[in-house]
């Protein structure tokens, strides 16, 4: 058995796919995550395909006494995945206070927790959102970070900055941070997949759900945008080769071989997709014809990004393998079966 890692928000949708690379890598892996944003039953799929379940804990990360109670109970732990976060945009406009409290208290939580019992790696889940609506594309990581467009980029911002702070001053010593593009797809299984709790606020889970007919259309935020044909543009990633990178990380740091006590590593497929290019290669797989309708812009959405990963393929020795459209059919063969399993839902 390989190391011990903690995955926070490991139920979730990004946490289940790393969780599952990395038993696969036949690590140890133990979850906390409050379910407040994901279910109970990616276990069961976790377990279905790798046969094994990892351990779970469930409780909120900003409850700074079971954070250390937990570190106490588990100094035997290598390495934090840190995923636990809210993460919707247009929510974090209308709610700022609550993605402040949730996305900050809970970091510092785990980093003062990962001080005092000396766990000395940590993998932070951060996004493309940290550098605003850039003024030269592709994005690399040397591009200025430019205010935040919405609070909850903002906290990724923030957050960095208080890893950064924390690592420079502290035994605490290495950290990366992966500033995700927008992933998308399902583990190829089917048994896992994005299965946002409410009206989804990513595009990809929308469009499979008015494909399916549970949403009756998909809107389309803006088409009025400075770009070839109007709409918003992002880069999209197969949720997949997103949870390998995880794996490459983890191993850098527990084998000593990250070149700064700080490393921050885009990842993306490196092209631009807009919003209407998404709905073609949906319907391009799905054989459906896909009802949507333009309205306004969204506040705190950018005009376009998109990535340069030149840093991460030399360094991390990592790349995406999936297309869009590949992507693109995982996602729709897992909200197919999903429905299939779940009629009520």
């Amino acid at each position: 058995m390989n190391s011990k890692i903690l995955v926070t928000g490991g139920a979730g949708y990004i946490g289940s796919h790393t969780v599952v690379e990395l038993l696969e890598k036949n690590y140890e892996v133990v979850i906390i995550d409050n379910l407040s944003n994901s279910r109970i039953e990616s276990l069961d799929g976790i377990q279905a395909i790798t046969g094994a379940r990892p351990a779970f804990e469930k409780f909120d990360l900003c409850d700074r006494e079971k954070v250390d109670a937990f570190f106490k109970e588990n100094i035997d732990i290598s390495a934090v995945i840190h995923f636990a976060a809210s993460k919707a945009v247009g929510e974090s406009v209308e709610n700022p206070l609550k993605y402040y409290r949730n996305n900050l208290v809970s970091l510092m939580n785990i980093l003062e927790s990962m001080e005092r019992y000396h766990v000395p790696n940590l993998v932070f889940s951060s996004s493309c959102t940290v550098y605003g609506q850039a003024k030269t594309l592709p994005v690399t990581e040397n591009t200025p970070i430019l205010p935040a467009s919405s609070p909850y980029g903002n906290t990724k911002q923030v957050s960095e900055e208080i890893i950064r702070d924390t690592i420079f001053t502290s035994d605490f010593n290495k950290a990366i941070s992966l500033r995700y593009f927008n992933p998308i797809g399902a583990h190829p299984s089917t048994l896992i997949g994005e299965l946002p709790l409410g009206i989804p606020d990513n595009l990809v889970p929308f469009v499979t759900q008015t494909g399916i007919g549970i949403r009756e259309k998909l809107r389309v935020f803006g088409s009025d945008y400075n770009t070839p044909d109007g709409s918003a543009i992002r880069d999209y990633l197969h949720v997949v080769d997103l949870a390998k990178a995880h794996v490459v990380a983890i191993e850098r740091l527990l084998a000593g071989k990250n070149k700064a006590e700080f490393e921050v590593f885009n990842l993306g497929t490196g092209n631009g997709v807009s919003v209407f290019e998404m709905i073609q290669s949906f319907e391009k797989v799905s054989g459906k014809k896909l009802n949507y309708e333009v309205v306004d812009r969204r506040a705190g959405d950018i005009e376009q990004i998109w990535a340069d990963t030149s840093l991460a393929n030399d360094e991390l020795g990592w790349r995406t393998l999936s297309t869009l459209d590949e992507a693109v059919k995982t996602a729709w063969e897992w909200e197919k079966h999903y429905r299939s399993l779940n009629p009520q839902n």
